[in-house]
């Protein structure tokens, strides 16, 4: 006992970590009105103060201080990702994997995926191997359940199954309706559907009234009008790169990632004569923050999606400049660099 209590005490003593300041010509929060000549100071894993370089780093006397060219915005979230995955200002996403094992990074949440093609199937095997990997896992809040079972009893279970453990889902519109999803207890504010094809009026409107995350996926994420309609009636938008698709893909990935398909949304809307108010500003929030709604992780110390005080310290910085900074970011400017969990990393 004595050792355990000198051991604290050690411990409590223990400098903090030192002060970093990020500055840029540019700082996109995503949370807050864009900064001209801004920084984010950051401790450790954690950001603790966004404001004006000036400000602070004579706030932060004697701190390190990383100038970035560019703008520096918060990271990019994939709200329905691989483990193979890769984009560019991407620093969380929801991977679906087969084997919570996996390595997952950048972090966010693994959703292992439930594909019993019976009620039958899903009792004598899979049912037991998904208890038992959720029980395993040493990340608890990090994981979820990604629903592909065709079958309406097992998908009722999963749901059952999800809210006692405390754990998030992820299911396909391409496999079911909002309907029938709502009829077998899945949809809600714990779970968020992966969509890659039109919904009509009472679908966006049974998924909102349900506080139920809409991540667009190829091969959509058109057409623009339908993600329009989303974003106008209210609906929580984000944007995912695997989407209804075969594994592996027989082709390339776009590795626009959630700004890519931000930027295709927007570019179709153009084309097509569209120009709703502040929709530059909407999509790259949905790449953004609705990604982190999506995965319930836009709240409380440690939230991702956005950049003030409390929130980890995942950003990107991109090479784009301009008197409108959300337009000039869907302009898919070069990744400079991102930084995750305050440790930098290559672009």
């Amino acid at each position: 006992m004595p050792s355990a209590k000198r051991a604290k005490t050690v411990e409590s003593r223990r400098a903090p970590a030192p002060v970093v300041v990020h500055s840029a010509p540019l700082v996109l929060p995503v949370c807050a009105a864009p900064l001209r000549d801004g920084a984010v100071a950051v401790r450790g894993d954690r950001v603790l103060r966004v404001g004006s370089r000036a400000e602070l780093c004579s706030s932060f006397p004697g701190s390190e201080e990383l100038r970035w060219e560019g703008m520096i915005v918060a990271g990019m979230v994939d709200a329905c990702a691989t483990a193979f995955t890769t984009a560019p200002g991407v620093t969380a996403r929801a991977s679906v994997v087969s084997d919570l094992a996996d390595p997952t990074a950048p972090p966010g949440i693994s959703y292992v995926e439930v594909s019993s093609g019976s009620e039958e199937e899903w009792e004598d095997t899979e049912r037991d191997a998904v208890i038992t990997a959720i029980r395993e896992v040493d990340r608890p809040c990090a994981v979820g359940i990604a629903a592909h079972t065709p079958d309406p009893q097992v998908l009722e279970d999963v749901a059952v199954l999800a809210r006692t453990f405390g754990l998030r889902l992820l299911v396909d519109l391409t496999r079911h309706s909002p309907a029938a999803l709502d009829e077998a207890g899945v949809l809600g504010p714990l779970c968020h559907v992966v969509c890659a094809r039109p919904l009509d009026p009472g679908e966006r409107k049974l998924l909102r009234l349900r506080r139920t995350v809409v991540a667009l996926c190829p091969p959509g994420p058109g057409p623009a009008g339908d993600a329009l309609a989303l974003l106008d009636e209210g609906n929580t938008v984000a944007f995912g790169t695997r989407g209804h698709m075969p594994w592996p893909p027989a082709g390339p990935l776009d590795a626009g990632g959630p700004l890519g398909l931000a930027a295709a949304v927007r570019r179709h809307a153009r084309e097509l004569g569209l120009r709703p108010r502040a929709l530059d500003r909407r999509l790259v929030e949905a790449a953004t923050l609705g990604g982190a709604q999506a995965l319930g992780m836009d709240r409380g110390r440690g939230r991702i999606g956005s950049l003030a005080p409390g929130a980890r310290a995942d950003f990107a910085i991109f090479d784009a400049r301009g008197r409108y900074p959300y337009a000039a970011l869907l302009g898919r400017p070069p990744c400079l660099g991102t930084v995750i969990g305050g440790v930098v990393t290559a672009a």
